[in-house]
C-alpha cells in the first residue's frame, strides 16, 4: 500500500460548504470534527454538523455551545443509535432531509455509523444531482473488530461495498491505514493520512491541585479503553506494596457503574475516586501521572494532549500509539496486561525524575509533528483535489423548458 501523505501547498480557493457527519459527540471522534470546523470557520468556509442527539452530557454540552458560533451552517441533532437497529432508516430519513436542505459541496463523514448515514445520504444527494464529495475517516470504528470473527468478516464487506460511495478516504494514523488495507482492502479511491492535530497553547504547563493523586485515567468508561486493566493494576500495585496508590478516574460511558463496582470488590474505593467528563487540562492537574491502558486506538487525543502538556504517561502499544512515542515507543505496554501495566506504573512511582525526564522528550518528540494548521491543510487539499477532479451528479436532472 503506498503511502500518500503530503504536505499541500498553500492553495487559495473556492469557500465550501461543508457538513461533517457523525454519530456521537464525545471523545476523540468529536475533538477531531470541533478542531476542523474552527479552522474551515476560519478560513471562510460554511461549516455544519450532523451527529447524534442521545449522547453527551454537560461537559460535551458546554462543547457544542463553544462550537455553535463557528458554525455558520448549524448543528443539527438527530437520534442515532449505536448499534444497527430498525431505528436506523428513520434516522437516514431525517438525517436525509437535513443534509439536503444544507446543500454541501462537502460531506465529511467520521466513524462506522456516520459513514454508513453520510455515504449513503451523500450518494441519494448525487442521485437527486447533487455533486456533494463524500469523505471518509473511519477513526478506528469498525477497523477494531478481528478479521477472524464471523461479524468482523461481515462489517469489512459492508466496509468495501461503501468505498463505491466514497470520493476520497481520510486515515489519522498510519496504522489505521494499513488495518484498512488488511481487512477492507487496498483503497480504490484518493485517501491520505491525517494525525490528529493539537494547539499550540495545549503544550503550556498544566496547573496542578495541591497534593495529586498517583494516577488518573481519563476516557470513555468501555473495555475498549482498558478501564478494567488499569483498576486490577492499581490492586496489584496495593498488594505488592501493601498501600494502594491515590487515583483519578474521569469520564462516562456504558461501564461507569461495572467499573465503580469492579473498585469496590476489589477494595480500592478508599484511595480511587470517579468523576463525571471534564476539560482534559483540569483533569490532567488532578495527578502526577497519566495511565492510557486502552486495548485499541487509532490516534488517541489523550495521548497527544499529554504529552504536549509534558505529563508523565503510561501507555500500551495499540493502534497509532507508537507512531506518538516515535523513538521512545519502547517503554509502550503491552495491551491488556494487568501485571505490565503495574511494573510500568510501578516503575515510574518510584522514580519522579526519571517520568519528569521521559514526558521532556516526549513533548520535544510531539511538538514539531502533531499540528491543527497540518491536519486542517492536508484535509483541505484533499476537498479541492475532490472538486477540482469534477464530482458529478449520478443522475444529471433535465433542464426545465
Amino acid at each position: 500500500m503506498t503511502e500518500q501523505l503530503d504536505e499541500p501547498h498553500a492553495r487559495k480557493g473556492a469557500k465550501f460548504r461543508i457538513v461533517h457527519c457523525f454519530r456521537s459527540p464525545v471523545g476523540g471522534i468529536f475533538r477531531h470534527v470541533r478542531d476542523l470546523a474552527e479552522a474551515q470557520a476560519a478560513e471562510g468556509h460554511s461549516v455544519g454538523i450532523v451527529c447524534d442527539s442521545s449522547t453527551g452530557g454537560a461537559r460535551e454540552e458546554e462543547l457544542i455551545q463553544a462550537l455553535l458560533p463557528h458554525l455558520e451552517l448549524g448543528l443539527h441533532r438527530t437520534p442515532m443509535q449505536r448499534q444497527v437497529s430498525p431505528s436506523d432508516l428513520l434516522a437516514f430519513l431525517r438525517l436525509f432531509r437535513r443534509i439536503r436542505a444544507l446543500d454541501p459541496d462537502i460531506l465529511h463523514t467520521h466513524g462506522a455509523k456516520g459513514g454508513v448515514y453520510g455515504r449513503g445520504i451523500g450518494t441519494l444527494l448525487r442521485v437527486f444531482g447533487s455533486s456533494v464529495a463524500r469523505i471518509y475517516c473511519p477513526h478506528g470504528g469498525s477497523l477494531h473488530y478481528d478479521a477472524g470473527t464471523r461479524s468482523g468478516r461481515l462489517f469489512f464487506r459492508i466496509e468495501h461495498f461503501l468505498e463505491t460511495m466514497t470520493d476520497a478516504l481520510v486515515f489519522v494514523s498510519h496504522y489505521e491505514a494499513q488495518a484498512y488495507a488488511q481487512k477492507v482492502g487496498a483503497p480504490r479511491k484518493p485517501w491520505r493520512i491525517v494525525p490528529n492535530g493539537i494547539r499550540e497553547e495545549e503544550f503550556e504547563p498544566v496547573v496542578a491541585v495541591p497534593n495529586p493523586a498517583d494516577f488518573l485515567y481519563i476516557g470513555m468508561m468501555r473495555d475498549l479503553k482498558g478501564t478494567d486493566v488499569f483498576i486490577h493494576a492499581l490492586a496489584r500495585l496495593r498488594d505488592r506494596r501493601g498501600v494502594a496508590p491515590s487515583a483519578e478516574i474521569v469520564g462516562d460511558g456504558p461501564d461507569k457503574e461495572s467499573y465503580e463496582a469492579l473498585v469496590r470488590r476489589l477494595g480500592l474505593e478508599a484511595t480511587t475516586r470517579f468523576h463525571p467528563a471534564m476539560a482534559t487540562r483540569t483533569a490532567f492537574g488532578m495527578a502526577r501521572m497519566v495511565v492510557v491502558p486502552s486495548r485499541a486506538e487509532s490516534m488517541p487525543y489523550v495521548v497527544l494532549e499529554a504529552a504536549a502538556a509534558a505529563r508523565p504517561i503510561i501507555a500500551t502499544r495499540v493502534g497509532g500509539i507508537p507512531e506518538i512515542f516515535a523513538s521512545e515507543q519502547g517503554r509502550l505496554v503491552a495491551p491488556g496486561d494487568a501485571g505490565a501495566l503495574a511494573d510500568a506504573m510501578g516503575d515510574l512511582l518510584d522514580d519522579p525524575a526519571r517520568a519528569a525526564e521521559e514526558a521532556l522528550r516526549l513533548q520535544h518528540l510531539v511538538h514539531p509533528r502533531f499540528s491543527i494548521r497540518h491536519m486542517t491543510n492536508v484535509v483541505g487539499a484533499l476537498y479541492r483535489d475532490c472538486r477540482e477532479d469534477g464530482v458529478e451528479p449520478i443522475h444529471k436532472p433535465r433542464p426545465i423548458l
